[in-house]
């Protein structure tokens, strides 16, 4: 979905003041032990709704971060309001998603490392067959 230039504008300003918001207020919510930081915000069409999405690191249950995350959404956009009054005349409500691609990413590199240590990707420094 293509978002148009004042989408984009909003949405960095929800992500900057947002990792703000998270960095202050993140400890009180979910402990010392998470590392959570903002990896992309959409916003919908009507500047209604920003979608939030979010990277964890260090803990193991990711999960229970979110659901914290989720039960102290009000305090969250509340303290997002007081740092984005100036800039915006409405504040988003503010939906949060987890975004596992660098765990995905940090998952394949295993697969091919494994496979390239088993030998199984092939001659690497052959060229490639044509099939003409």
């Amino acid at each position: 979905m293509k978002q148009t230039k004042r989408q984009r504008q909003v949405g960095q300003i929800v992500k900057r003041h947002f990792s703000q918001v998270l960095m202050y207020e993140g400890r009180n919510i979910y402990g010392n032990e998470a590392l959570v930081t903002v990896t992309n915000v959409f916003m919908t069409p009507d500047m209604g709704i920003a979608k939030v999405y979010l990277s964890i690191f260090n803990v193991e249950n990711k999960q229970e971060v979110m659901l914290l995350l989720e039960h102290d959404l009000q305090l969250l956009k509340s303290r997002l309001a007081s740092r984005v009054k100036s800039h915006l005349r409405r504040v988003p409500d503010i939906w949060v998603f987890m975004d596992d691609t660098l765990d995905e990413m940090y998952r394949l590199s295993q697969v091919f490392d494994k496979l390239h240590e088993e030998k199984q990707m092939g001659d690497e420094s052959a060229p490639a067959k044509s099939t003409d």
